[in-house]
């Protein structure tokens, strides 16, 4: 990115950062030292880019261990402002879109061109991963059926390729969700803890357990759990010091 901006003459004005998982703020570090360019982003999003230790931290529960502080989950820190700020540009409308992460948002510019950032995954993302990583699974729900309202001469996800319909995608994704959450309650007919959920989970979608997917697979998985208890379709009981989940009957 800096090639670019040097071999056209061009001068770095700001940075936005959609929300502030490590594969999006990575780049901000060496950039603000190179240009001393301004970054914004929202939030806890900002919060977390200032203390990059925050994500492996929250992604795993308590401090991470030396196979989760990389730069896939830990970025080097960069000097965030949010852009409440008076000085974030006026010509670009802010668009709210929670639930992949805290605080994350879009961005609508002049040319209506929206950038959509981590709402949507590609099929073939969703084919490969299967279990995108997801805080608030409720919040996500609501803004793919946002997305599908929206009206925009180009669509940019930042996992997909351009288009000028997202709905279709984000129908795509929303049905995976179902799945998973269907998945989730047919596991839990019979009471179990998390990581015997999480195993079976893995099994079923035939992934690798490795300590980054652990956390991150984890962590979705724990977010479902949430949802689907608060949705009132999971129980939860203590038997012998272990917190068991177990869905309602008819669920």
């Amino acid at each position: 990115m800096l090639k670019i901006l040097e071999s056209n003459d061009w001068k770095l004005g700001c940075i936005i950062n959609t929300h502030s998982n490590a594969d999006h703020i990575g780049g901000n570090n060496y950039l603000q030292q190179h240009t001393g360019c301004t970054i914004f982003s929202s939030g806890i999003e900002v919060a977390f880019s200032k203390f990059p230790i925050l994500e492996p931290s929250f992604l795993y529960g308590g401090y991470p261990c030396k196979d989760l502080r990389h730069k896939f989950l830990l970025a080097a820190e960069s000097n965030v402002i949010d852009l409440t700020s008076e000085n974030f540009p006026k010509d670009l409308h802010v668009i709210p879109l929670p639930g992949h992460f805290f605080h994350m948002v879009g961005i609508r510019t002049p040319d209506d061109v929206v950038f959509l950032a981590d709402s949507v995954n590609s099929e073939m993302i969703l084919e490969k991963y299967q279990i995108s990583f997801i805080y608030d699974v409720s919040k996500y729900l609501e803004t793919l059926s946002m997305i599908k309202t929206i009206q925009a001469e180009i669509f940019v996800p930042a996992h997909a390729e351009v288009t000028r319909d997202i709905r279709p995608l984000a129908e795509l994704n929303y049905k995976k969700i179902m799945e998973i959450s269907e998945k989730i309650l047919e596991i839990c007919r019979q009471p179990l803890c998390f990581e015997d959920i999480l195993q079976k989970i893995f099994a079923a979608y035939q992934l690798t357990m490795t300590f980054e997917q652990y956390v991150l697979v984890g962590s979705t998985v724990r977010s479902y759990l949430s949802w689907l208890k608060d949705e009132g379709k999971l129980n939860v009981q203590f038997k012998e010091n272990r917190l068991l989940w177990q869905a309602k009957s008819g669920s």
